[in-house]
């Protein structure tokens, strides 16, 4: 007898919508166990990551603040699974945009330059993380490289140059030889939406990225075209549709909402450019991607979701020295559960002998 995978007749749509419901709850349980190994209250941990961040109006804040450029980057990514093309660089695209603004911003330094400099600065994140999303999208349709690898390799080619950038020759003078540029000025840094508060234009934006994705894909013939390639290549080609151009295009947008999405950082919460400016950004907004079923609405609420972990995790290694990795291993969990309930409501175990499945074999 052998264990395998059989394709489903039909999905279940009811368990689709669940599905990331029971991914978040079987996370919850294994780190429930984690938590116990560890030596910690397993019950504590979870209402400090999950319910005291909930509490405190400057950690609601911190989260939406935190959120905004998990969504984005997902909204962006989303287009491309939908398509069928895998970009998982979207870090690198994010470290890439976050050096193009923050180019602007270090020419400007001390200067008289007016207010057009961040809107400048989010153009050309937005431009140069497209372009860097492109370089894997031509070698896929140009020579059919994996995009998978080819987007992943150019992750630690952005965080190699961006370190070299501010070790070298964008490194403050008057920063105590510490890897980072000078403080940016205020009109290179993003407005603030309440004074003295957290919440910045950035959060804005991402409920544009949110919207503007919705109606795209809901409501214009190119989401619709985003839609059957991906689900239906075959019926694509029938009728009319061309995959490498869709693959330029959603790695373009994708890059460019990775790209935008780390200059506002880079120019908000941090201030300034430094060699860890994302806690990982690029690749947690996959699994948001992917928990909010790859629907624009559904990956804003993951991503506020992702970012109560982000919180909470840093207050569980105040409150109860729990080490900070553990928020990768709850993400890296999260997403193990989210790709293996999406497969199981595509395909079902089952025992077959091994004669019968010999017999399946040499009709094949």
């Amino acid at each position: 007898m052998q264990l395998v995978l059989e394709k489903r007749a039909e999905r279940s749509n009811t368990i689709a919508l669940i599905s990331p419901l029971i991914a978040i709850g079987l996370t919850i349980v294994t780190m429930i166990i984690l938590f116990a190994i560890l030596g910690k209250n397993p019950f504590a941990a979870l209402v400090v990551y999950f319910i005291e961040p909930l509490t405190d109006s400057y950690t609601l804040q911190e989260i939406a603040v935190k959120a905004a450029p998990l969504v984005m980057i997902a909204i962006g990514l989303s287009l491309c699974y939908l398509a069928n093309a895998w970009n998982i660089g979207a870090e690198g695209q994010f470290l890439i945009g976050a050096v193009a603004g923050s180019w602007l911003a270090v020419k400007t330094q001390g200067t008289e330059a007016g207010h057009w400099v961040f809107p400048a600065m989010l153009l050309l994140g937005a431009i140069a993380g497209a372009l860097y999303a492109l370089i894997p999208a031509i070698c896929k349709v140009r020579f059919g490289a994996s995009e998978i690898l080819t987007s992943l390799m150019l992750v630690y080619v952005a965080e190699l140059f961006l370190d070299y950038l501010v070790r070298g020759p964008w490194r403050d003078p008057n920063g105590f030889n510490f890897p980072t540029t000078a403080e940016f000025d205020p009109v290179a840094t993003v407005p603030l939406l309440v004074e003295g508060g957290r919440l910045h234009l950035g959060t804005i934006i991402a409920l544009v990225v949110v919207a503007a994705g919705a109606v795209l894909l809901g409501k214009t013939i190119k989401g619709f075209e985003i839609r059957v390639v991906g689900a239906a290549p075959r019926a694509a080609r029938f009728g009319g549709f061309n995959s490498n151009q869709l693959i330029l295009l959603t790695f373009a947008i994708s890059g460019a909402l990775a790209g935008l999405a780390g200059i506002i950082e880079v120019a908000g919460p941090v201030g300034h450019l430094q060699p860890n400016i994302s806690p990982g950004y690029g690749f947690t907004a996959i699994i948001v991607a992917f928990l909010g079923r790859l629907n624009p609405i559904g990956i804003l609420i993951a991503g506020l979701f992702l970012a109560l972990t982000f919180i909470g995790g840093e207050q569980a290694q105040i409150a109860m020295k729990i080490p900070l990795d553990v928020t990768k291993v709850f993400q890296g969990i999260l997403l193990f559960y989210v790709l293996a309930c999406d497969s199981l409501i595509l395909y079902r175990f089952r025992l077959v002998s091994s004669s019968r499945q010999q017999v399946a074999r040499g009709a094949h």
